[in-house]
């Protein structure tokens, strides 16, 4: 499943990394493709939209 997420706060590489590996605590399999510029996060997984969304916020973002 696709999933495509605006999230705000990432200022860096390593806000780059937090949010990857948050995903990827989720799902490992996930595949995960960050526009830090657009705040854009592209996820290609098969968990749900909202463990994924939990994620982020738990890394101290905010995902619209």
């Amino acid at each position: 499943m696709d999933h495509v997420f605006q999230v705000q706060g990432m200022t860096c590489g390593h806000c780059e990394k937090s949010v990857q590996q948050a995903i990827c605590q989720v799902d490992p399999q996930a595949q995960v493709q960050i526009d830090r510029a657009q705040g854009r996060v592209a996820v290609n997984s098969q968990a749900a939209a909202e463990a994924i969304k939990a994620a982020i916020r738990e890394e101290g973002y905010t995902v619209a």
